[in-house]
């Protein structure tokens, strides 16, 4: 294992942490990673109980920046007292593109903890394509996990879900194709920012005037290629088309997830019914709590809802805090 000390503006201090990925290491489909590495980034006290951090596919190790209100010292992931662990979903920043599950991805997770000497963590917290990884995690490593905290994830891909991801991974194709991949990215970021709110949000912030002329952008437009133009300097297009295929390919048996199991969703998740949550919830066998919330943000809701996923996340995490170093271990 390597690590590195890196401090970053405006956020919680933390460490980088290695795992080397062995040369036989298959991918479910049979494919290699090009990187030979997985990292992660460790924050809080050495004693603390152990919680895996991991968000949706525009996440990676640096949850301290993109969940920054969440996790926090003092925060609902209490970096006072937790050792907070978030790893990046592809290695590699030039990798081509594979096709990865999240199963794949919880065997590389384990790779990392192996790497840390960490048999077991206390709990997982999982939001968007980061629950479902955790989901898998349980699923497939069943001794490792203590707690599971499930944000607007669900045991299955909803077939509406990767029928939007299907049309944004053609336009990737497409225009990577056509050596024109930057304004690909862009156009299919346009088009997933309409999948992850709603359609009363955009009524609150974008109802007004027309554009002059036929062709100019609404207002509703300027915001979303402002978020295109954002996101096209942050990935790739064979990235983004394999961790978007990795959410599609997601499935686990819910009388699988035997860990103690909370479960937050939103009714106005378009993405993850909140139909689906309940089943899941169904047919765990360790649930502790199904929280339902409404939400003006839709999928969204995870990064935005501060006091309800806030709240969630002191309820299922707090009684870590107050155990015992040797209590947990137990």
């Amino acid at each position: 294992m390597a690590s590195t000390t890196e401090w970053i503006i405006d956020e919680a201090p933390g460490r980088d942490v290695t795992a080397a990925i062995p040369a036989d290491f298959r991918l479910a489909s049979g494919e290699r990673l090009a990187a030979d590495v997985v990292t992660g980034r460790l924050h809080g006290p050495a004693d603390g109980p152990l919680v895996v951090v991991a968000g949706g596919i525009s996440s990676g190790r640096f949850a301290a920046r993109w969940w920054s209100w969440a996790v926090r010292p003092g925060g609902p992931v209490d970096l006072e007292r937790a050792r907070v662990l978030a790893f990046d979903l592809l290695p590699g920043k030039t990798d081509p593109g594979v096709t990865i599950t999240t199963a794949d991805q919880a065997r590389l997770l384990g790779l990392l903890l192996d790497s840390l000497g960490e048999p077991r963590v206390d709990a997982f917290v999982g939001a968007s394509y980061g629950g479902c990884i955790g989901l898998a995690f349980a699923t497939n490593f069943p001794g490792r996990i203590g707690e599971l905290v499930i944000i607007s994830a669900a045991h299955r891909a909803h077939p509406s879900a990767t029928a939007w991801r299907g049309v944004q991974r053609r336009v990737l194709a497409f225009a990577r194709d056509c050596g024109r991949e930057a304004e690909g990215i862009a156009l299919a970021r346009e088009l997933a920012m309409t999948t992850y709110r709603t359609a009363d949000e955009f009524d609150w912030r974008f109802a007004g005037a027309p554009p002059a002329a036929a062709g100019a952008p609404y207002p509703v437009c300027d915001y979303l290629i402002a978020r295109g133009a954002d996101y096209a300097r942050a990935t790739s297009a064979d990235r983004w088309i394999s961790l978007s295929d990795s959410l599609d390919r997601h499935a686990v048996a819910p009388e699988a997830i035997t860990c103690p199991l909370t479960l937050l969703g939103f009714t106005t998740d378009r993405l993850v019914p909140i139909e689906d949550l309940r089943d899941l919830a169904a047919r765990a066998p360790a649930l502790r709590r199904l929280e339902v919330a409404g939400s003006i943000f839709g999928h969204d809701a995870f990064l935005k809802e501060r006091e309800v996923v806030g709240r969630t996340l002191h309820d299922a995490l707090s009684p870590l805090y107050a155990r015992q170093p040797d209590e947990i271990a137990a």
